[in-house]
């Protein structure tokens, strides 16, 4: 191991797909979510039927200690200030997978403070673009209204894996390196010509 240790804030569609693709990275991984797994979840999110109930960082340790070797320790509790402290301040990477501008705000904050290297990925409401873009270049904006649901449905999976697959390449480069590439992926019409 690097003795890095990799915090995973929210792991529902991008948090659980990129952490899935960052399971043979040399650290000592964290999820946190504080949200359970529901049926609707299986559509979107890397998580399968036996997950159902559970908590999603709970469920998302348990299926990675399926593949070979991964050392992953679990918090099913909401990040805030009262708490950020605590959970993250041994953290060498925060990795900002949250839906919204209050929590992403919280992980910015701490991290700043504290010098703590903070990568954040996000898709777009409607579907038609992701980016992967670390702190110092990221502005959190707000949900068009609150509560709003992001990647319900799964009819942005692919999308989705998309961008989690280039957040998951963004931490096993910071990893390795030191590293810290930004990524937009965006979807486009072209038009064909005869």
């Amino acid at each position: 191991m690097s003795g890095k240790r990799i915090v995973f804030c929210g792991v529902g569609a991008l948090g659980s797909s990129a952490l899935t693709l960052c399971r043979n990275v040399p650290a000592d991984l964290v999820a946190i979510d504080f949200d359970r797994v529901e049926s609707k979840n299986l559509l979107a999110q890397a998580f399968v039927k036996p997950s159902v109930g559970k908590n999603k960082a709970e469920a998302m340790k348990l299926q990675l200690q399926n593949f070979w070797s991964v050392k992953i320790e679990s918090f099913g509790v909401r990040v805030g200030p009262e708490n950020v402290e605590a959970l993250l301040a041994k953290a060498d990477l925060v990795v900002d997978c949250f839906d919204n501008q209050k929590s992403r705000e919280v992980l910015s904050t701490f991290a700043r403070a504290r010098g703590i290297a903070l990568v954040h990925a996000a898709i777009s409401g409607d579907g038609t673009f992701g980016i992967v873009r670390w702190d110092e270049r990221f502005t959190p904006d707000a949900e068009d209204h609150a509560g709003q649901a992001t990647c319900e449905g799964g009819e942005h999976l692919p999308l989705i894996g998309l961008v989690g697959a280039a957040l998951a390449r963004t931490v096993q480069d910071w990893e390795k390196t030191g590293e810290r590439r930004d990524s937009m992926i965006a979807l486009r019409s072209v038009t064909a010509t005869a």
